[in-house]
């Protein structure tokens, strides 16, 4: 067992991405071939010049009379390559403006992406949203191309279900029955009829009157999540007729009837720069930070564990010569430490083992949440990992309305390539710094924000490789960040 873990993780330094970029099968070939995000409008030798890994040239949307086209809402973006960790760029980004129609139970509709940079809010066919992701792929870039090209759609699918709902604002919460007494429940409930006034409800009605109530928050809430559960399935169901390799991590925003849900399932984050505060948007899912519900799901079906993995935790691994002895340990169910005397089973490899980047399931991944990685498997071994591996995201909101915004406010999204060598306040201050120093009305000021950011992570490239500005270690990973503007669109 320790020889295949060493193994596994020569083959993670090595890197594991496919040197043909999206995956083929002899039969059909790619769906969706290797390509930068469309709206960076790249010519053949802009794209040939993007995947220089010694230069790693900083690339942006086309600024000028061009970028309202690229990007609505002047929204910034910029992204760089890695330093040679994969042969390929294993980031992708998307940004659409969406319109979820009405849905006709007869013959069904499809989304339509506006291309020109209409507002979000109510259409009178049904509802617009604004989108913007980040995808993180690792073992290749098939995931990450697949989910930019249509996670979007899903979520539209899903949204479909709902849209005659979130339109109507003023009908009255659904009713609940109790003690054949009819009683609406929420803001503004009115006092139940009296008993003389009540009539059963019919068979159409019952199911309605007998749910509970459910704001339209959670209703989107809901949508976000099953899209992206949609869009793990169909990965998995494309793995073998389109060689779809890989996964990939996903955060991805969408504005709807003013709130901004921020859907992360990964270890890409978001942070809100409102008034020169950071306020974080969403949490990294690593192996450290769902320990427990990774022991837990172990403990549950040990059959998982293929019989060379334990889902205890220790602060070291343990030699066959401790067994008897006590050491330090934790179960799924704590989050302090505690001994126990070594039995032989602890002898296992840990289940999560690793501290920090290092960090890893099953000595093979480092993250926890993504799409894909359906045919993932301990080197050298048929256990598989996708169990560990959640696809549903976290989703947080935030309610516009509720806030005042100033023209420098923006949401940052960004690939784990920029957050694991700048901080919150690190990327607050220089997107501050930027937007202060451009006018108000530049179209540009927050691609340049993105492009300082890039440039920030990156560093420069001296003799010991790329540097920072203090000299510490620059990101050699794959950097993709969205500076989104909260002023004048809300």
């Amino acid at each position: 067992m320790i020889s295949r873990v060493k193994a596994a993780v020569a083959q993670l330094v090595g890197g594991t991405a496919s040197s043909s970029g999206a995956g083929s099968c002899p039969d059909s070939g790619p769906r969706f071939p290797y390509s930068r995000p469309v709206f960076l409008q790249l010519s053949p030798e802009e794209s040939e010049r993007a995947a220089d890994h010694s230069g790693r040239p900083i690339l942006v949307p086309a600024l000028g009379s061009r970028s309202r086209l690229a990007l609505p809402w002047h929204t910034g973006y910029a992204e760089v390559i890695n330093a040679g960790k994969s042969v390929l760029n294993e980031d992708q980004a998307a940004r659409e403006i969406v319109q979820v129609e009405r849905k006709d139970w007869k013959n069904g509709t499809a989304a339509e992406t506006v291309k020109d940079d209409g507002s979000a809010g109510k259409e009178r066919d049904g509802l617009q949203f604004h989108y913007w992701a980040l995808f993180d792929g690792h073992a290749g870039p098939d995931a990450a191309v697949m989910a930019a090209k249509l996670l979007h759609l899903h979520i539209c699918e899903q949204l479909q279900d709902i849209v005659d709902i979130l339109q109507a604002s003023d009908v009255p919460p659904p009713i609940s029955l109790s003690n054949n007494v009819g009683a609406a429940t929420g803001d503004g409930a009115k006092s139940p009829p009296h008993q003389g006034d009540w009539e059963p409800p019919t068979d159409s009605e019952s199911r309605f009157l007998l749910e509970k109530e459910i704001s339209h928050e959670y209703l989107v809430i809901g949508a976000i999540e099953n899209a992206f559960r949609q869009m793990d399935e169909q990965i998995e169901r494309e793995q073998s007729s389109h060689g779809i390799l890989g996964g990939c991590c996903a955060l991805a925003v969408v504005y709807l009837l003013g709130k901004y849900y921020v859907a992360n399932a990964g270890d890409s984050r978001a942070i809100l720069i409102r008034g020169g505060e950071t306020i974080p948007l969403s949490n990294e899912f690593t192996p450290e930070s769902e320990r427990q519900r990774l022991q837990y799901l172990g403990y549950l079906q040990p059959h998982l564990l293929g019989n060379e993995f334990t889902h205890l935790e220790f602060p070291r691994r343990i030699q066959h010569r401790e067994i008897g002895r006590k050491m330090l340990f934790r179960d799924y169910s704590m989050t302090g430490w505690a001994y126990k005397t070594i039995e032989e089973d602890d002898l296992k490899f840990p289940l999560v083992y690793g501290e920090g980047k290092k960090a890893r399931v099953m000595a093979t991944i480092g993250v926890t949440r993504g799409l894909g990685d359906h045919n993932l498997k301990v080197y050298c071994s048929n256990i598989h990992i996708k169990p560990f591996l959640s696809c549903v995201p976290e989703v947080k909101v935030y309610d516009v309305a509720q806030h005042e915004h100033g023209v420098d406010d923006v949401i940052v999204l960004g690939t784990d390539g920029l957050w694991d060598v700048v901080s919150d306040r690190e990327v607050a201050d220089a997107v501050i710094r930027i937007l202060s120093s451009c006018d108000a009305d530049n179209p540009n000021r927050f691609t340049l924000a993105a492009q300082e950011l890039v440039m920030r992570s990156r560093g420069i490239l001296k003799e010991h490789g790329w540097r920072l500005s203090n000299d510490r270690l620059g990101s050699g990973d794959d950097i993709s960040v969205f500076v989104i503007p909260l002023y004048g669109h809300t």
